[in-house]
């Protein structure tokens, strides 16, 4: 079977390498050129050769380094090289079906070369997610820094007595409120002297229950005691603090009050959220590539087999259902490209586009997800739409959040509507959903970093916020209308080009 395989090889090589390289061109010619792709095409199948020939896959080491030197400065993922290696399977099938000798089982020789494709793309693999792992390492070191940054600014703070630092008596009524104290919570010495401890508690049981501990705390031991908690600021924000609490004692040593500081944490807890969710979609992004490529292979190799088996067989019945069998493949193998889409590394390049192809390539993420079962998507996009100059990627992005938000919104059963139309000056994009709304207060929020109103792990309230940036950056506007249990719309007004 090797001597077989090496002789195949050897024998249609110059048709493999047409085959691959014109299958490769239609997918990749905007990231590879001609002959990058002819030279990887050229050294994987001299590879393959090489580790049939030896029956050892050590051979095949630097080749890897090459192509993934090759990959990486060209930006392609995992998802993408495992395109690359799919096309090699149709290449190779391709030739098998001309050689009619009647020598070897197609389907087995089909298998045999699968399976070397296979051990090499795994080790691929294994390069490419060693590399990743050190770049995320790199990343974590690098937040990791600015979060030691962040403590020494916040311990800067509380030696030079910016800090909020206060003082409360065995009365439980501030005495003492310093300038750190008002900046951080707005309230002038004047507004707080007199006032009880709990006037800063945000509403709500747990913190009047917290307060009775602090006290006896204070009461009980000399020693100082910390506190992680939130606090109420004059404009009605909640933040979060940590307390440094000590017990102030009279000359005899009875408790006459206690001293507190407290720093505003609130900027640190959210850096540190920024580097959880930094590791979590890091994983999640390895999971994904890995997950599309263990469908994208298997689903390629039974896709070859049904086109043989489809040429072979004479059956009505079973062609019927072959045929069956083919479109759902390629219905599946459609979401997996769409998905190797929009995970390419986002281009921040402008250029003239079609607004209504971005607003469609985003409509066709959404719809697999599998909460949108019960959505209805009405589109009323107006044909001919003037082109404006953006960056597509980063346009789809901002089309995904606001999509995603609408579902969110209308707990997956609803109305979702997009419409698009223009004036002399302008395009606009209207996503309107029947969802639960929002208030005015919530209104003003919505594009703050890291505000939002899903539970904790449901959202980073990041969405709407780059999402305004984006926008900003391509000269236009974000606007939104909504109604407690009525819904709510975005309309994005893009300018357009020039001529």
């Amino acid at each position: 079977m090797k001597k077989l395989l090496v002789e195949f090889l050897k024998k249609h090589f110059n048709s493999i390498v047409e085959n691959w390289t014109a299958k490769v061109l239609q997918v990749f010619n905007d990231k590879l050129s001609d002959s990058q792709i002819r030279t990887f095409v050229e050294s994987s199948i001299n590879t393959f050769i090489e580790v049939i020939e030896g029956n050892d896959y050590r051979p095949a080491d630097q080749y890897l380094i090459d192509i993934y030197t090759l990959f990486s400065n060209n930006n392609l993922n995992l998802l993408e090289i495992s395109q690359l290696f799919s096309q090699a399977r149709f290449s190779l099938l391709t030739e098998i079906e001309k050689e009619d000798t009647g020598q070897f089982d197609p389907v087995i020789l089909l298998g045999y070369l699968d399976g070397i494709i296979e051990q090499i793309f795994a080790r691929y693999s294994m390069i490419h997610q060693e590399a990743k792992m050190k770049e995320l390492e790199y990343d974590r070191d690098r937040l990791a820094s600015k979060l030691e940054m962040n403590q020494e600014y916040l311990q800067n703070i509380l030696h030079s007595s910016d800090s909020a630092i206060m003082i409360v008596d065995n009365n439980e009524k501030f005495i003492s409120w310093n300038k750190g104290a008002e900046r951080i919570f707005g309230y002038s010495e004047p507004e707080m002297i007199g006032q009880p401890s709990s006037f800063l508690l945000p509403d709500g049981q747990k913190y009047i229950d917290e307060l009775n501990q602090i006290k006896e705390k204070s009461i009980q031991s000399d020693q100082t005691n910390y506190f992680e908690t939130e606090r109420k600021t004059k404009d009605g924000r909640i933040l979060s603090v940590k307390l440094s609490v000590s017990r102030l004692p009279s000359n005899n040593g009875k408790y006459i009050g206690r001293s507190i500081i407290i720093k505003d944490f609130t900027e640190f807890k959210k850096l540190q959220a920024q580097i959880d969710q930094s590791e979590k979609l890091a994983v999640i992004g390895q999971l994904a590539a890995g997950v599309a490529h263990e469908i994208g292979n298997p689903l390629a190799s039974i896709s070859s087999l049904v086109q043989i088996l489809q040429r072979k067989s004479q059956d009505q019945f079973i062609s019927e259902q072959l045929v069956n069998i083919k479109e759902n493949i390629d219905r599946i193998t459609r979401i997996v490209r769409e998905l190797v889409d929009f995970s390419r590394p986002p281009s921040y390049e402008l250029a003239i586009q079609d607004i209504t192809d971005i607003i469609k390539t985003a409509l066709g993420i959404v719809k697999y997800d599998k909460r949108v079962r019960k959505v209805n998507f009405n589109t009323d996009l107006k044909h001919g739409l003037p082109k404006v100059n953006v960056a597509a990627d980063q346009l789809l992005q901002v089309f995904v959040n606001i999509l995603i938000n609408a579902i969110d919104a209308i707990g997956g059963t609803g109305n979702i509507s997009i419409k698009s139309y223009h004036d002399n000056n302008n395009i606009f994009i209207e996503i309107e959903d029947d969802g639960c709304g929002m208030d005015s207060t919530v209104m003003e929020k919505i594009f703050d970093p890291f505000f939002t109103t899903k539970e904790v792990g449901k959202g980073t309230g990041l969405g709407l916020s780059v999402s305004y940036g984006i926008i900003k950056r391509f000269n236009g506007e974000i606007k939104v209308e909504s109604k407690i249990n009525e819904g709510s719309k975005f309309t994005i007004m893009l300018p357009l080009e020039k001529i």
